[in-house]
Order: structure tokens, then C-alpha cells, then sequence
């Protein structure tokens, strides 16, 4: 079959890998640019058409891809790349063991500021008298918007509205979306500023070009990657927003199923079958926006979730699809507590991080203790038994809470805002500094902090996870990229994913050895291997 730019025929060659065990299907082809030579780094997508499931690989220096071990199926394949595009190869029967051969050729394409990473749109919008996007985490705006729900790509850059459409969407955004989670910090004097900045950047007036390339500061601001980092490949099944919002993570239980918290008003824990790709909810009884911020399965087979709207966490039967909530209760002074990320430790206590105060659950004699460290992210147990915590601000610290119940708090050099958090099977702690751009190492039996400068502009670490042969992976926020750090050497490889506005907040490991990921702007959950 032949198009303009592409050419697709058949050929009888097996590959192997293990990326989708039990399959020997396999599609490859070349890349070639406006120019006739080989492309590197474009992305090819394969998508089956029954299950919505894509396959996601690159382009590598002489401009071949490969993506194999694929199911018999129907398959879309095409190019995802900014700046260029080219006809897709549609209804493509892929019958088991046969390798389909699809070639493109690349037409030059307008770059669109829904292209841009964070960081680049940051860097590229005209500043006004009272917002400069580039100073980022001193900018009001980005501190309260771009850092947690979504950056401008998605929900922003495609729409333009007057200063009072803005406010309306902000104001949705944080009284519905959000449930007013935060405090009140979208007061109605700052719903007005932002909808008069947005207004500036995304309204009927707007003076910024309609392409971000007619800058002369765009090519600077674009980021090459190494002929390594083309070895990679995405598994990604689509998760519809049926109440706006996305999927926030995905970790494997013991029968192989894999719980997704959907945030914001989805109001449902989310089961997903990745052999099938089919998707099982289970939603909470009302409607009022809950927040469900985190979810993990527990040994016995059911499910711990938080409510960060409401203050809550939820436990789920599936088997019954039983759910029975629980209140946070308050500090003694009368502080409302809060709930955030969640983890059960050996023991079978329920811990969850958020507000101003660690909270500790035990199911079985109901009771709750609290833990003085406010602002707390992430919530990891530790091999003895500890449990760990980010507070995600500037100063930190990080800290430790013991089996006998004694905190203590320890204070990173750079305070650089740590969020995610890993314990390796040493003991050791590795965290993602998001400020600061680094990610630091710290031993509690010397107490001794180490600190890796991560490469970029901004590297903004966010979600983290350990793999099985102890690399480190970790997501930049404002890059668009995910990393692997070599703890031993400190070496990075950073490698580029297919979608604007990464939103990836926590890795987990499943039983095969991949890394699971969610991210929720692009309503999409799935795994990555490197394709070799």
C-alpha cells in the first residue's frame, strides 16, 4: 500500500524482545526528513485499533525504528513530532509472526504553542507588568497552578477567552476541580489577576506570535538527545476523562492488576487489565468532588485510597466493591488534618502524608496518631520498617517516622523542595529535589546528605522509581523527559516522551520489572522498556 510520504508493505522476518511477552508481530521502517535524509528522534505510534493500546518508539541516527513482539491486530501507524508531520498509514492488518514495513517521509509542519514543554512556554510568553512566567517558582501563577494540576499546553493554549471567560474557568477549576482543595488559596482577587494574565497570553488580543518558532529565542530553547536515548519505547492505554482530570498512577497488585486514583470530581478508584486494556471503576456513592489523590493495594487484596478534597481516605473491596471512608481527625489545638499520598506498612497501619500533620491509621483498633511535620508529599516504608516523607517546600526536610513511633526530621543542603521519594534495599533514601533541580541521596545511619545535579535548563524532578537493575528513573516536570540516573557513576541519560506536559507523579515497579506511570494531562497509563 502506498501514500504521499509513506510506504508500508510486508516482509516474513521475526524479531524478538520481551516487551510484550507471547507475541512475535513487529512493524520497522525508516524516517526520512524534508530533505530526503535519515530523521532521528521522531516518534512512531502504533495503535491498535480494537483496544486503543499504543506502542511508541523513535527514530534512531540513520532513521530506522522498530517497534516487535506486537499482538495480531489492526493497527493505525504514524509520526508524532514537532515541526513535522506525515500521512498515516491506517487500517494496517498485522497477523501474528509477520513484520509489516512502514516507511515516512517528513513534511515540514507549524509549531503550535500546545507543542512546547513547560519549560519552554515559561520561556517564550511575553511577560506583563505583573507576571514573568520564566522566574517560574517565584511567579505567582506558576507556583500556584503549573506546579500540581496542569501547565498552559492542554486546558490553556488552545482556547482564547476575555478576562472574564478566564475567571470563570479558573474559578471552576478550584470551587468544582478541585473541591476547594488548598486552603482557599484562589481567593477572588487572585482569580482576577490570573484571568487578566491568562487573558493577556490566551485572549482575543493576545500580542505573542501565533507560533512560538517565529521567536528567535525558540531555537535555542530546543534540546537534542543522544543516539542512547532513541532505545526506548512507551506502552500507553487510554483512560477517558469521563469528569475531566486524568489518571494520577498505576501500581500492580497480586493477581496483576493495576489501581488508578482518578483525581480531581472522577470520584473513582480504577482498576485496569493491561493484558486486555480494559478498565473497571469503581466509583465512590456522591458526587461532591473528593480529590482521590493516591491509591494502593494492600497484601489481602483490597485497596487503600485517599479524598484530599474532603480530608478523607477510603478503603475498597473489590470483591464486594464495599467502601468504607474515614475522617482524619483533627490535632488537638483543632486543626483539621489533611490526606495525600497513602501507604500501608507490614504491619497493616495505614499511613498517608498531607496537611499539617503526618497521619497514622490502624485498622483494626480504629485509632489515629499524628506526627508533627506539616506539608508532607510523598510516603514511602522504609525495609525496617520506618516510613519516610517529603515536606515539598523549599527548606524540606525529609522525615522519618520509626516502628516505635519517634520522628525526626532531617534537612537537605540545597532545600531544594523534595517530593517523591524511594528507600533502596540498603536503607538508603533517594529523592527528587523539584526546586532545585537535583536529586539527593541521604543515609540514615551516617545521616549524610549527597546531592547529583540533574542536566537541563530544569530539571525539575518529580516522580521517582527504582528499576531492577538499580537505576534510578526520574520525570522532569518541565522538560518533558524522563531520566536514568546511574547511582554509581551519576551519569543521567535523559529520554523524551511523546506527549506536551508529562504529568507523570509516581513510578511504580511491576512483577516483570517495568516501570508503571501515569500521566494524567494526557488521560494516558502505561509502561516504558528500552527497545534494543
Amino acid at each position: 500500500m502506498k501514500k504521499f510520504g509513506t510506504y508500508c508493505g510486508w516482509s516474513a522476518a521475526l524479531l524478538l524482545l520481551s516487551a510484550l511477552p507471547g507475541f512475535a508481530a513487529s512493524i520497522t521502517g525508516t524516517v526520512k526528513g524534508p530533505d530526503g535524509k535519515p530523521q532521528m528522534g521522531i516518534f512512531v505510534v502504533a495503535e491498535n485499533s480494537q483496544n486503543k493500546m499504543t506502542v511508541t518508539v523513535l527514530s534512531d541516527a540513520q532513521g530506522n525504528y522498530h517497534i516487535n513482539d506486537l499482538p495480531a491486530a489492526t493497527y493505525s501507524v504514524q509520526i508524532s513530532a514537532v515541526g513535522y508531520k506525515s500521512d498515516p498509514h491506517d487500517h494496517m492488518q498485522l497477523t501474528a509472526d509477520q513484520k509489516l514495513s512502514c516507511d515516512f517521509a517528513l513534511q515540514a509542519a507549524p509549531v503550535r504553542w500546545t507543542d512546547l514543554t513547560t519549560y519552554q512556554i515559561t520561556q517564550l510568553l511575553p511577560k506583563t507588568d505583573k507576571h514573568d512566567l520564566s522566574m517560574r517558582y517565584q511567579e505567582p501563577y506558576f507556583n500556584t497552578c503549573m506546579t500540581s494540576c496542569h501547565s498552559l499546553q492542554h486546558r490553556v493554549a488552545p482556547l482564547s477567552h476575555d478576562k472574564d471567560g478566564w475567571k470563570v474557568l479558573i474559578q471552576y477549576m478550584s470551587n468544582t476541580i478541585m473541591g476547594g482543595e488548598g486552603g482557599g488559596r484562589m481567593t477572588d482577587e487572585k482569580a482576577d489577576d490570573f484571568a487578566e494574565f491568562l487573558a493577556a497570553m490566551f485572549g482575543p488580543d493576545s500580542k505573542k506570535p501565533a507560533s512560538p518558532a517565529d521567536l528567535p529565542e525558540y531555537k535555542k530553547l530546543k534540546r537534542t538527545f543522544s543516539p542512547e536515548a532513541m532505545n526506548i519505547a512507551y506502552v500507553e492505554y487510554d483512560f477517558p476523562p469521563i469528569k475531566g482530570q486524568g489518571p494520577w498512577s498505576a501500581v500492580e497488585d497480586k493477581d496483576g492488576m493495576f489501581w488508578i486514583p482518578y483525581y480531581g470530581r472522577g470520584n473513582e478508584v480504577v482498576r485496569l487489565n493491561s493484558k486486555t486494556a480494559e478498565l473497571t471503576r469503581f466509583p465512590l456513592p456522591f458526587s461532591k468532588t473528593a480529590g482521590i489523590h493516591s491509591a494502593v493495594p494492600a497484601p489481602d487484596g483490597t485497596v487503600w485510597f485517599t479524598e484530599a478534597a474532603l480530608g478523607k481516605f477510603g478503603h475498597l473491596n473489590p470483591a464486594t466493591k464495599e467502601i468504607v471512608e474515614y475522617q482524619n481527625t483533627p490535632l488537638s489545638d483543632g486543626k483539621p488534618t489533611g490526606t495525600h499520598t497513602i501507604r500501608v506498612d507490614e504491619q497493616g497501619r495505614v499511613w498517608t502524608s498531607g496537611g499539617p500533620a503526618i497521619t497514622r491509621f490502624d485498622p483494626v483498633s480504629k485509632q489515629f496518631s499524628h506526627f508533627d511535620l506539616g506539608n508532607t508529599y510523598a510516603n514511602v516504608v522504609g525495609h525496617n520498617g520506618d516510613e519516610w516523607f517529603t515536606s515539598f517546600v523549599f527548606p524540606g526536610p525529609i522525615g522519618r517516622v520509626t516502628k516505635d513511633g519517634k520522628l525526626s526530621k532531617f534537612y537537605p543542603p540545597t532545600k531544594g523542595k523534595p517530593q517523591r521519594l524511594l528507600v533502596d534495599e540498603n536503607n538508603i533514601v533517594w529523592f527528587s529535589e523539584r526546586g532545585g533541580n537535583k536529586l539527593g541521596r541521604f543515609d540514615p545511619k551516617s545521616e549524610a546528605f549527597k546531592e547529583y545535579d540533574l542536566p537541563g535548563p530544569a530539571a525539575s524532578p518529580y516522580a521517582i522509581g527504582m528499576d531492577r537493575n538499580k537505576m534510578i528513573w526520574y520525570a522532569s516536570h518541565e522538560q518533558d523527559t524522563i531520566g536514568r540516573f546511574d547511582p554509581k557513576t551519576g551519569d543521567v541519560i535523559e529520554y523524551p516522551y511523546p506527549h506536551p506536559e508529562i504529568s507523570m507523579r509516581e513510578f511504580f515497579m511491576d512483577s516483570q520489572g517495568r516501570m508503571w506511570y501515569a500521566s494524567s494531562v494526557n488521560n494516558k497509563v502505561g509502561y516504558w522498556y528500552i527497545n534494543q
